[in-house]
């Protein structure tokens, strides 16, 4: 591409591209600041009412500290969804809705986030990855079968080499260093991964549209239509964001490949060195394959939202009515174009239009306002507040929360001694002081910082002093818990 070709082509990305308007934003600083704490972490999608509370939060922090936002939060995201920042969906367990980053402010996001904290990118890992997948596919790729039979072999030799090297004591394990390389490596590559799922479903979604509309715009019949259709839901497999995904879900979706991964991270996380990573790192590491099932999951449910719609669409008829509305509206366009050369739009017309919208109301449910209602029957007596000691504060926090404190600090106390132990090992040391919201405790714990186990049962005295016994699934936690 030439000097000039390249100019015009970042001349109209400068005005099109959101990331790139995103860059250039006033307040960029503040918004991708604000953006990649609450929808950029583990959270990537959050109701509107909750988003708009810790937005609130965060922007009486920055004023307090000489940053200008005059605006209130609710103002702020209405403006980020409408210049393409975030996306609005309905929310799936309520009747509200909620928001997310959308791919470009994930790009955005992603990019300043490397030039705060910029990563090395000649390390030896790295450079040791790109040698394999080259002489991979240089392999791979050779027509001559004696030619990759002689590499295959090559390689195989140098294998049992390595092979003898580990039996004599000669080949000793990656060295500290270079395993926190490495691991950092892998690291910087999985955090790719929700621009990858936000891409793939952005493009799902301009594919549903550009396919409705080709539906409206085509003579052809009904059994063409949806042939096209459906030929049409393979064009995302040609896109970049497509493959990642393909790749991602063969990886979820097969059982074999899914545990294998999950074992590989287990023994990873229970080597000296992941001390060296910070706890955010380790357990993004921990929840690495649980976030692609999420994700692919989320991904799949679109897929296939998209296909039924369609084929409803165009099976009910629907978009027969459509074309007619879209055909009524081009002819009113047309006609209004020509009129528009003899009669200023501005120019009074003797046409009376009755709206449809009015709203209409029965007189029967008017209710008068009666100010009596609203009167106190009695004086109001004000009582003083008794004070309350700390003790009482504590006890009362207790029947109502958990007491994660509590439950974290046993969990790591039994770990001084051992290396590794499951829930019910902590409750066998630990009873249970809250009954059963311990064991939900320890479970929720376990979940988010432990490893997966075989299912154990273990027993507790509820707080009515009644002893009870459950079989649950088991979690080991084998590193200390935050």
């Amino acid at each position: 591409m030439t000097a000039l070709a390249q100019a015009h082509a970042l001349s109209r990305l400068l005005d099109e591209h959101v990331a790139w308007r995103m860059l250039r934003a006033d307040n960029a600083p503040v918004m991708v600041s604000v953006l990649a704490a609450h929808l950029g972490g583990d959270e990537r999608r959050i109701e509107s009412e909750d988003l708009y509370e810790r937005i609130d939060a965060d922007l009486d922090e920055l004023r307090a500290h000489g940053f200008d936002l005059p605006g209130t939060a609710k103002a702020y995201c209405a403006d980020w969804r409408t210049a393409g920042y975030l996306v609005r969906r309905p929310a799936e367990t309520s009747r509200g809705e909620t928001f997310e980053l959308s791919p470009a402010a994930l790009t955005a996001s992603r990019f300043l986030a490397q030039l705060i904290q910029p990563r090395q990118a000649a390390t030896e890992s790295r450079l040791a990855s790109i040698a394999s997948q080259l002489h991979r596919l240089a392999v791979d790729s050779d027509p001559d079968a004696r030619t990759r039979i002689a590499r295959l072999e090559e390689q195989r030799a140098q294998i049992d080499a390595e092979i003898e090297a580990i039996n004599r004591g000669e080949s000793p394990p990656v060295d500290h260093e270079r395993a926190v390389e490495r691991v950092r490596d892998i690291l910087a590559m999985a955090e790719d991964i929700p621009s990858d799922f936000a891409r793939v479903r952005a493009e799902f979604e301009q594919l549903n549209r550009d396919l409705r509309a080709r539906v409206l715009e085509s003579d052809a019949v009904q059994r063409a239509v949806l042939d096209d259709i459906f030929r049409g839901v393979n064009m995302i497999d040609e896109s970049d964001a497509g493959r990642s995904f393909t790749g991602f879900a063969g990886l979820v979706l097969d059982p074999e490949r899914g545990q294998e991964f999950e074992d590989d991270i287990r023994r990873v996380l229970e080597r000296d060195f992941t001390g060296a990573l910070s706890s955010a790192e380790r357990r993004f590491l921990r929840q690495l394959l649980r976030t692609l099932k999420e994700r692919s999951g989320e991904i799949h449910d679109v897929i296939t939202t998209f296909a039924r719609g369609l084929r409803r669409y165009v099976q009910s008829q629907e978009y027969e009515r459509d074309r007619v509305l879209r055909r009524e509206l081009r002819g009113a366009l047309a006609a209004g174009h020509a009129a528009s050369i003899r009669i200023k739009p501005y120019k009074a017309t003797d046409i009376s239009l009755s709206l449809s919208a009015v709203p209409m109301r029965s007189a029967g449910a008017l209710r008068l306002h009666d100010p009596a209602a609203y009167d106190a029957p009695e004086a109001v007596i004000t009582h003083e507040a008794a004070p309350v000691s700390i003790e009482e504060l504590r006890a009362l926090a207790r029947e109502t929360e958990i007491d994660f404190d509590e439950l974290t600090g046993n969990v790591n106390a039994m770990l001084k001694d051992v290396d590794a132990v499951t829930v019910g090992g902590v409750l066998e040391r630990f009873p249970a002081t809250q009954g059963v919201a311990s064991i939900v405790g320890l479970l929720a714990i376990g979940a988010a910082q432990g490893v997966a186990s075989d299912p154990e049962r273990v027993t507790w005295v509820g707080v009515d002093a009644v002893t009870r016994a459950a079989r649950i699934p088991s979690y080991r936690f084998t590193g200390r818990v935050l």
